[in-house]
């Protein structure tokens, strides 16, 4: 039986680290790509093929997509897009040049990556290509802006590909989870120390109050309905081992009530379930 091969990005830590290592034990062929190369280090000494790929980077995304399909001799059975950050603030904090990276990464790079993918899947006319969304992609909560937003469009071009290639045995699916046992808060740190101007903000006490005391916080109890990594894993193995996958794959309770909730309830409806703390 042919090993399936898989590449996967954002691969560090949390969600691509646990899919990454679970695959491979299952006998997928994986490539775990990184943005760091310290990090494409610490993956090989664990056993798993790595080397970089950063989303912000056409030179960095095309010359990975070249190196996997030289690997797989064109034969690359799935993508999994995984690599995404975060920029808390108010959307009026938000300058240009802020939203504008955000995008880079989290949407422009990731179908950037997959248009060079497709060409080699359609020659078989085969695949998978999974988007890691997220509730905050139809369900949008306050000071998380920028995420917000390309996490929409990152629904609404998927959407799009979905329906593009229908007539295809290419299947594109969306992971959409809620809380997750991840370090995207930390991660986010940099992002909002270098662009948001607390001080100068009519949103400071907020910052100071609400904001900060979260994104700072020590690592301690998990958040309400919080899941570990293993279950998006699960859902991404549900839809590789799918002859017709579902279009979208919620994970966790929050991501089921917003799902309802979009369905059932008002715009102010679902305003005021999206500001509950």
């Amino acid at each position: 039986m042919t090993t399936r091969s898989i590449l996967i990005t954002g691969c560090s830590s949390g969600i691509g680290y646990d899919t990454a290592h679970t695959l491979h034990k299952a006998g997928w062929r994986v490539f775990a790509t990184c943005r760091q190369v310290a990090d494409c280090e610490r993956l090989q000494s664990e056993g798993l093929e790595s080397f970089p790929l950063d989303y912000a980077s056409t030179e960095s995304v095309q010359a990975a997509a070249q190196k996997v399909l030289s690997l797989t001799e064109g034969q690359l059975d799935a993508l999994y897009n995984n690599g995404a950050y975060g920029l808390p603030g108010c959307v009026e904090d938000v300058p240009r040049e802020a939203m504008r990276e955000v995008f880079e990464t989290n949407l422009f790079g990731q179908f950037e990556l997959i248009n060079l993918v497709l060409p080699a899947m359609r020659k078989r006319n085969t695949g998978y290509i999974i988007n890691c969304s997220s509730v905050l992609g139809f369900a949008a909560m306050p000071f998380r802006g920028p995420y917000n937003a390309s996490k929409f469009a990152m629904e609404g071009l998927t959407d799009t590909l979905r329906l593009e290639l229908k007539d295809t045995n290419i299947h594109v699916v969306l992971i959409e989870p809620g809380p997750i046992t991840t370090d995207i808060r930390r991660k986010s740190q940099p992002h909002f120390e270098k662009w948001i101007d607390v001080e100068n903000s009519a949103c400071k006490t907020m910052y100071e109050t609400v904001l900060k005391p979260r994104l700072y916080a020590p690592k301690g109890q998990p958040d309400k309905f919080e899941l570990p990594p293993s279950a998006v894993t699960n859902k991404i193995i549900k839809a590789l081992e799918s002859n017709r996958p579902r279009p979208r794959y919620y994970v966790t309770t929050p991501t089921w009530i917003a799902g309802i909730g979009k369905r059932l309830l008002s715009s102010r409806g679902m305003d005021w379930l999206c500001t509950r703390h």
